[in-house]
């Protein structure tokens, strides 16, 4: 194991997402790399982006068998939506926010977080959807120039006081 689990919990202003969606069973996944891949190719068509080497990926459990993600970059208000993508606005949040490191097994570091949320007086945030999974909402920021493979990359999760 490369470091222990460190954590911070954050509370982020709003923001508002432009980029591209998703919505599939796991067992289609594979083309969900496709789709984070074709953002990050197309991000130089948002001349609003805030930050274009931090490609965000919103994961939304509004399925059994699968998930909804949004593949997105920061924008100011005044970028316009280009053909073929989606706007995502994001509230005000408080996240739980820890940093899977390159090496380590993504599934370990997620084993950690729910480990986390049992010894702590929090509980994952949920809007007003139907969700299927116990960490329902989980908000990814990825770096630019990271190992596609093996890469590393900020989780923040939604959270509230229980």
């Amino acid at each position: 194991m490369m470091g222990k689990f460190d954590y911070k919990i954050v509370t982020l202003p709003a923001y508002r997402g432009v980029g591209l969606k998703w919505n599939g069973a796991y067992a289609e996944v594979s083309s969900l790399n496709e789709l984070i891949t074709e953002m990050k190719d197309r991000v130089g068509e948002l001349e609003g982006a805030v930050n274009t080497d931090l490609q965000l990926g919103l994961y939304y459990h509004l399925r059994p068998d699968g998930i909804t993600h949004y593949s997105v970059y920061e924008v100011k208000g005044t970028q316009q939506v280009p053909e073929g993508m989606v706007e995502i606005n994001i509230p005000e949040l408080t996240y739980l926010m820890t940093h899977h490191e390159q090496g380590r097994d993504i599934g370990e570091t997620y084993t950690n977080i729910y480990e986390w949320f049992k010894e702590n007086d929090y509980k994952p945030y949920i809007d007003e959807r139907k969700y299927f999974d116990d960490l329902p909402i989980k908000h990814e920021r990825y770096p630019a120039g990271r190992n596609l493979i093996d890469p590393h990359f900020d989780i923040l999760i939604p959270i509230e006081k229980i």
